[in-house]
């Protein structure tokens, strides 16, 4: 069940060999930065509009949906980043209650986990819990899990996603259900904040977040996305010591050197960066400094449905010629794969089966030397 692969990443996967597409497909991979609804195959969302009532509840028409669907099955073409942002009210409309939600989720793991060639060897899923007419937060992350809990946990495991419009007593109750819901065994291994990334007072994070923390769920923080992201707030979320970070296009130096220093993960979304036009273009892309710098980054797809890519299409940008990609050796790429399996959450769950990983960044010498 795979979703149709078009753009930067096609064109990536187009100019390989088949001995380099193979290498890829064999690869060891883990992807954790993807987000759940934005990575639902086309094929079910088309399902779920079908079998679409008038939902008077959700805001939104049938021909609303319908149209939404279109939009997305069509090619999405995106000005800015915030552009994004709007094609979602459909999708959370057909997974807004529990059923179609496991529907969802279960249509996502076996896009990346399952046939004969896996997108990856590891997932961390990660979603926002939302409160709707027939499901409440806990619900919402419940329904997660019960698909997510089919696979063993060396398979994919949950991050929860905190919004970053949330007043602090949403956050407080999300926090709280990830730290239960781990507590009780669930598959629970990390935090992650997200959504518009100029919106919200980001002082309001650090109790909920050293919660987290000491409970033991490792820490993500989508960051510095876009230029109006002032250097102030980037300082403060890296002063709540996250383990890894998304994005991270539009770092100071000063906030560079602090990432370097505590070894913050990079988690790297080319085919989104490109497409939201969030950098110009894979040459001048940021994934250049992290690699001339040695320091950890795991390739992902952040939203395989609207920018039309798969972890494969992100790691054959990794290894195509120059000007469709970065020109990376197949030794170089598979010690980027090493970084991401190296850089997981699964460990807080400390089960016998663990992924296990080099748990360092080893040295990437790259060809492309600017930036």
């Amino acid at each position: 069940m795979s979703s149709t692969i078009s753009g930067p990443a096609a064109a990536a996967l187009n100019s390989l060999t088949p001995s380099q597409l193979k290498f890829i497909q064999m690869l060891p991979k883990a992807e954790l930065h993807a987000h759940l609804n934005g990575s639902i195959p086309i094929s079910v969302l088309q399902e779920l509009a079908q079998e679409f009532a008038h939902l008077s509840d959700s805001g939104l028409t049938s021909d609303a949906i319908e149209e939404g669907i279109a939009k997305l099955r069509n090619g999405v073409v995106l000005d800015e980043i915030h552009d994004f942002f709007n094609l979602f009210p459909a999708i959370y409309a057909l997974t807004s209650n529990p059923s179609n939600l496991r529907r969802a989720t279960r249509a996502v793991l076996e896009q990346f986990l399952d046939g004969e060639n896996p997108q990856c060897a590891y997932l961390e899923l990660r979603s926002t819990p939302r409160e709707t007419p027939e499901m409440n937060r806990r619900q919402y992350v419940q329904a997660i899990l019960d698909e997510v809990e089919r696979y063993p946990p060396s398979k994919t495991n949950l991050i929860v996603s905190l919004d970053r419009k949330m007043t602090g007593d949403v956050l407080r109750e999300c926090v709280e259900i990830a730290i239960g819901l781990k507590a009780e065994g669930k598959r629970v291994v990390g935090i992650d904040l997200c959504g518009d990334p100029t919106a919200g007072d980001m002082g309001v994070l650090e109790e909920h977040l050293s919660r987290a923390r000491a409970a033991g769920l490792g820490i993500t923080l989508h960051i510095a996305e876009t230029p109006a992201n002032t250097a102030a707030e980037t300082i403060q979320l890296l002063s709540y010591t996250p383990d890894r970070l998304g994005h991270a296009t539009f770092l100071n130096d000063e906030a560079k050197s602090i990432v370097l220093d505590k070894k913050m993960c990079i988690e790297i979304c080319l085919t989104s960066n490109l497409l939201c036009k969030t950098v110009s273009s894979l040459d001048a892309h940021h994934i250049r400094y992290y690699l001339q710098n040695d320091h950890p980054i795991v390739i992902c797809t952040d939203d395989t449905l609207p920018f039309r890519t798969s972890l494969v299409g992100e790691y054959a940008l990794l290894l195509a010629a120059s000007p469709l990609g970065l020109g990376l050796t197949q030794d170089e790429v598979k010690r980027v794969a090493e970084m991401g399996i190296g850089a997981t959450f699964q460990s807080r769950l400390n089960p016998p089966d663990a992924v296990r990983g080099t748990g360092q960044a080893r040295k990437v010498e790259t060809k492309a030397r600017g930036g």
